[in-house]
């Protein structure tokens, strides 16, 4: 009972702290870049050379929003590359391409995701897709996040590309009822498209300031390490053929 009070707290903190990021940011939603040049691939923040991964080496595909993008972290502290180097570290040979856009709702995404996709120097080996905090945040449908994600998977499926979700979950403030239809989206949409599901993206860093920005909500470089050594596991296996 006491874990789940501290649970419930943490839960709290994450979603007055969100509503907090969220505002004082002014995200919104943006038109899609246009395509990238024909010889490199743009994703999100990142500019990769078509001739960048190494050619025996798994390509992994990063995305998401800001969790992914390494919101406000030097370039080598984010998600992508200390994933890329936990995964190495593992004697894998993986390239892990930063396709994190801040602010992206999971509509963005579906909007930028052919151009993404098609910029990319070969087909990804797995995609991770962690997109819906953004939606949670702006109190949009779920039923519109559910379809969005699932126009994501489908789309993924239909170019025979691999995917993993990262889950997010509702913060209390958003009600029982908004928590009730969005939480599932996930877990759901893993079972129909048969996807890796790692749970919830800030598991292990919500509630521990020590590992978050002062913003109290996106990881610090040591945050990011905890996420990446939860997360590594189930990369790896996903990447099992």
């Amino acid at each position: 009972m006491k874990k789940e009070r501290s649970l419930a707290g943490r839960l709290l903190q994450y979603g007055a702290m969100m509503l907090f990021v969220h505002l004082a940011s002014g995200c919104s939603d943006k038109a899609p870049p246009p395509p990238p040049p024909a010889d490199t691939a743009q994703t999100g923040n990142a500019v990769v050379s078509a001739a960048a991964p190494i050619a025996d080496a798994k390509l992994v595909l990063a995305f998401g929003d800001s969790l992914y993008a390494g919101y406000n972290l030097d370039q080598d502290k984010g998600l992508a590359p200390v994933l890329e180097q936990a995964l190495n570290r593992r004697g894998m040979k993986v390239r892990v391409v930063n396709a994190g856009v801040s602010g992206d709702t999971t509509a963005a995404g579906l909007a930028r995701l052919a151009f993404t996709l098609d910029g990319l120097p070969r087909k990804p080996d797995l995609m991770l897709v962690g997109l819906g905090g953004n939606d949670m945040l702006r109190g949009l449908s779920p039923k519109e996040t559910r379809a969005n994600l699932g126009a994501i998977l489908s789309e993924a499926k239909r170019r025979g590309i691999k995917v993993m979700l990262t889950g997010m979950l509702a913060s209390p403030n958003m009600g029982p009822d908004y928590a009730a239809a969005f939480n599932p989206i996930y877990s759901d949409l893993a079972k129909r498209y048969d996807a890796p599901l790692y749970p919830f993206m800030l598991d292990g860093v919500i509630g521990k300031r020590s590992l978050q920005l002062p913003d109290g909500i996106h990881p610090n470089d040591k945050g990011v390490t905890v996420i990446v050594g939860k997360l590594a596991p189930v990369v790896a296996g996903a990447l099992k053929p």
